[in-house]
């Protein structure tokens, strides 16, 4: 190149950022990709796990290359940029570009449209080939290229408009001028040609959409013009100086790996981790991962309160140190049981190694409002949705929002937290350790843009997933299409469930082999069952033989059996067309019954319970207890706004958890009414439990919550374990029955049709709720059930096959339900399938190649997806307001500015009004309700809408009047005619 200057020219005047997105001096091409590369490099040494080290080392051909194969695989990533198509978009430079002998016919090119990350992948595919590269090897880097601003097209896509006849890619010398560019860059970072970077070995498709999500996180690091300021002299483009600003822009980032290279946990480290000797089901789970000979999969299922956890973060230990994982995911199933994983996972990293407390990040909507988090990211930007500085709206990808990089723009990291770089749009999982909602990891499964920066994000870490029986089967689409995938990228995955029905557990396992063996479909018919309770079912293919290996082991629990007495008590369920006033009169006397149970069970005092399936439910029966028991009874249910939501449960757990019952401030009496949030991850100890129906893993998932805690002082009367079940009817009419007294004839519960609420059949379906009900039926009037060793059976039966579970009376209704189930499944099942990332009949594809052949809309961010991964109608959040006269103000009556300004002490507060309504409003929502004026230049308020209340704390919306009292929270009252 040195022999021509003309050439030499056209390199030094090749821009690949513009004056304005690069502190003021454009960036020259080849300093791009050089910079990009160092940002690899960097990478390599700091970040990247010792197993995605080992996977580049075998890519490369052995111990050593891959770091400088990765490092050309980031770099590389523009190469597109140096076409017409590109090249004409900044006047000031194009100019420049032109005089030094590359044009292009204006007119011709101002029609037509070629993204430089297609151009990218169609100009290196061809040289590669001319190279002399192999076809295989071809074929997995060019979509690396092609795919890095967040879609991989297909092949036939990447081809200039046939029209603009040669205008964007170039003619004349543009096509020296291109070699010129990746040669250059190839011979700076120390290969002697294109040849001598050939790969050795082509890594799964998995560990290309890895790899992806790596070039993609190397580009927006070294697209930061604060720390990669333009360099415009082709004399100053040399790899050592792009070292250096590399080196300093990681320092000033703060970004940092794992644990590294981690030794295997010794003998003492539960002990040490934990303060504790390990339990036998803990010591089971750590052996059987100790005896794992690849990363697998292992299924945990251990009743409520066994230590599942702990055993799963020690397991996490071993795996890593094992198979080179440099950190852990753990996905949670809500929002509210994510908050308390943080503190536990942040408790448990600062005994691995003192300061990775600090690097753990907390990754949901609303970890703003956990007072730990907010503690440790003090000091960061005050715009965390500021724009990121140094992309540059020249990069031809007029679709881009930009480049999805709405988040921390990087400055420093936070002043205790995980760098803030980490904090932004789509980049929380590249985070060492997160814990976060399950959905995270569902989002890894869906076709969206920038799904790469999430799977890399997972790639190379241990994940724990915990609760999973409660994905129903539209999430479970997006689960097992996640452990398929994580499953071919080699990263080991634990799930944990206290009550996993076999069919689930079947699939979740064989989803996983299907995936590590780079297979469309595999059934695991020869998965053993475990023949005890707890269990551990441990799964992974054979590195050298390459068969499915299968491991499971049981023993028994740290606690003796709880003999949990089952009790009935019908209510009379209104028919489909009950009048207003009908449901209302048994509503009312459904909670006079539970009542006056309570007043008679609780007379000596006690702390009870109450699970109802419907917020509705729940208020109206608060409302009765409230009359009889005054302050002594709580509400708790998600229409509470999140401020007084997050103060309630904290008091609930304060009032019945574990510190609570040995003198820690237990009341006398207590009566807790609750929806599905006291269903997991909700530690209290209740002497009695009523709760509606469910289906039946829900419903010992309840009863977990009774006599939890060893040590709390009971009345008599309670000091066995009972659980009163409601919520269903009878032909027979309401009465008590079972254990205590009341109705004792089976034939209570024999009419030909069980009555189910109609907000139960809506949540769960009929069928699951027959066979629950068959079973609490029999417990009612066959001694109860022994929790947690019958727990396995009861869950087997309830999702069973066998008609002999349920009477004879309801088998023809049984069955009926059974076929609408099923079909109603396969339904969900199917509709999911067109979100998922690879299509049926694709999941044994070598490349990355069309894997985005239609893309789902939305930037693929967090918002978008919630849509996606969880079925039904979606339902939208607002933020309540109070307006007297002019002024608005906050729930708890603190005025605001005129418009809605908020001020920054007032910010928690406004925010803590937050509250999601039910699906029905959100057209009305979107369509009437905007944020307060004083709201729009916020970062953290200026997308969300108010729902202003007038003084009485009410409104119309949808024609139904809404009012929200601070002790039922949000009310729906009747319909406004």
């Amino acid at each position: 190149m040195e022999e021509d200057p003309e050439l030499v020219r056209m390199l030094s005047v090749l821009w690949g950022k513009s004056a304005e997105k690069a502190g003021g001096k454009k960036n020259l091409l080849l300093s791009h990709l050089l910079d990009t590369a160092a940002v690899a490099e960097r990478l390599w040494d700091s970040y990247l796990a010792p197993s995605t080290r080992e996977l580049l080392d075998e890519v490369a051909g052995g111990h050593g290359g891959g770091r400088k194969i990765f490092s050309w695989l980031c770099g590389i990533h523009d190469c597109g940029k140096a076409t017409p198509a590109f090249q004409r978009l900044w006047p000031e430079g194009a100019d420049v570009v032109r005089t030094a002998g590359l044009g292009w016919h204006e007119a011709t090119a101002s029609k037509y449209r070629w993204r430089h990350d297609c151009a990218g992948g169609y100009l290196l595919r061809s040289l590669l080939t001319e190279a002399g590269w192999p076809d295989e090897h071809v074929a997995w880097v060019w979509p690396l290229v092609a795919g890095h601003h967040g879609l991989f097209p297909r092949e036939d896509r990447l081809r200039p408009p046939v029209k603009a006849r040669g205008q964007l890619s170039g003619v004349g010398r543009w096509p020296e001028a291109q070699r010129a560019v990746v040669e250059y860059f190839t011979r700076e970072l120390g290969f002697a040609d294109l040849m001598g970077v050939a790969p050795a070995k082509a890594p799964s498709r998995a560990a290309q959409l890895h790899l992806s999500g790596l070039v993609v996180m190397a580009d927006w690091i070294a697209s930061d013009e604060r720390h990669f300021p333009g360099v415009d002299e082709l004399a100053r483009v040399k790899l050592e100086s792009a070292r250096e600003r590399s080196e300093q822009a990681w320092a000033a980032l703060g970004l940092r790996g794992g644990w590294g290279k981690l030794a295997g946990p010794g003998p003492g480290a539960f002990e040490e981790r934990f303060g504790q000797v390990p339990r036998p089901s803990q010591t089971m789970v750590i052996e059987t991962a100790q005896s794992m000979a690849a990363p697998g999969l292992l299924v945990v299922e251990a009743p409520m309160g066994e230590g599942k956890t702990k055993a799963a973060l020690l397991a996490a230990e071993v795996l890593a140190a094992r198979f080179g994982a440099d950190g852990v995911f753990v996905g949670m199933p809500t929002q509210a049981t994510s908050d308390p994983m943080f503190s536990q996972v942040r408790q448990w990293a600062e005994r691995v190694e003192e300061g990775l407390a600090s690097q753990v990040a907390l990754l949901h909507g609303k970890r703003m409002f956990n007072r730990e988090w907010r503690r440790l990211v003090e000091g960061s930007a005050d715009d965390v949705e500021a724009r990121f500085g140094g992309v540059d709206e020249y990069g031809d990808c007029w679709d881009d929002d930009p480049y999805g990089l709405q988040g921390a723009s990087g400055g420093r990291a936070a002043a205790l937290g995980p760098a803030q770089w980490f904090l932004g749009a789509k980049r929380g999982l590249l985070c060492p350790f997160v814990v976060g909602t399950i959905d995270q990891l569902l989002f890894a499964a869906t076709r969206t843009k920038h799904v790469m920066l999430r799977v890399a994000g997972l790639a190379g870490k241990v994940v724990i997933l915990d609760e999973v029986h409660a994905a129903d089967v539209y999430m479970s689409q997006f689960l097992m299409e996640g452990l398929r995938w994580l499953g071919q990228a080699g990263v080991p995955v634990v799930l944990l469930s206290a009550t996993l029905p076999p069919d689930q557990r079947r699939d979740l396992v064989s989803a996983y082999l299907a995936g590590a063996a780079s297979r469309e479909e595999y059934t695991a018919h020869e998965l053993p069952v475990p023949r005890g309770y707890p269990s551990v079912t441990a799964a992974w293919v054979a590195p050298e033989a390459g068969d499915m290996r299968f491991s499971v082991a049981e023993c028994a629990g740290w606690r003796a059996n709880l003999e949990v007495a089952v009790e009935l008590l019908p209510e009379s369920v209104p028919g489909r067309s009950a009048s207003r006033e009908q449901r209302r009169a048994a509503q009312e006397a459904a909670d006079r019954d539970v009542a006056a149970l309570l007043e008679s069970e609780l007379g000596d005092g006690g702390c009870a319970l109450v699970i109802r399936n419907s917020v509705g439910r729940a208020q109206s029966l608060f409302q009765q207890l409230r009359e009889r028991f005054g302050d002594q009874v709580r509400l708790l249910h998600g229409r509470l706004a999140v401020g007084p939501r997050a103060d309630r449960t904290e008091e609930c757990l304060r009032l019945l958890g574990a510190r609570a019952g040995n003198g820690g401030g237990r009341p006398p009496r207590l009566v807790l009414v609750a929806t599905q949030l006291a269903e997991q991850s909700f530690d209290v100890d209740a002497d009695l439990l009523v709760t509606d129906l469910a289906p039946i893993d829900l419903l010992l998932q309840r009863v977990g919550r009774l006599h939890r805690h060893n040590g709390v002082d009971r009345s008599e009367r309670l000091a066995s374990p009972r659980v009163v079940v409601t919520g269903f009817g009878t032909d027979h009419g309401a009465g008590h029955t079972g254990g205590s007294g009341g109705i004792t004839d089976a034939a209570a519960l024999d009419g030909p049709r069980p009555r189910f609420l109609g907000a139960s059949e809506f949540i769960y379906g009929r069928w699951p709720l027959i066979r629950a009900a068959a079973l609490v039926r029999r417990a009612a009037f066959e001694g109860g059930w022994r929790v947690p060793g019958q727990v396995p059976a009861l869950v087997a039966d309830g999702y069973g096959a066998s008609s002999e579970v349920v009477p004879p009376a309801w088998r023809e209704d049984e069955e009926e339900a059974c076929r609408a189930w099923e079909a109603e499944q396969q339904e969900r099942a199917e509709r999911a399938a067109g979100y998922l990332l690879a299509r049926r009949g694709d999941r044994e594809g070598a490349t990355l190649a069309g894997l985005h052949y239609v893309s789902l809309p939305g930037s693929g961010g967090d918002t978008d997806l919630d849509a996606v991964v969880r079925d039904g109608e979606p339902s939208t959040e607002v933020i309540l307001v109070v307006r007297k006269g002019e002024v608005h103000r906050t729930l708890s009556g603190r005025v605001l500015g005129v418009n809605g300004d908020v001020p920054e002490a007032l910010l928690d507060e406004v925010l803590g009004g937050t509250v999601r309504l039910p699906p029905r409003y959100t057209a009305q929502v979107a369509e009437q309700l905007r944020p307060l004026p004083g709201w729009l230049g916020h970062s953290r308020l200026r997308f969300s809408p108010a729902l202003v209340l007038d003084e009485q704390r009410s409104c119309v919306l949808a024609d139904r009047r809404l009012s929200y009292d601070g002790e039922l929270g949000l009310v729906e009252e009747d319909t406004v005619t």
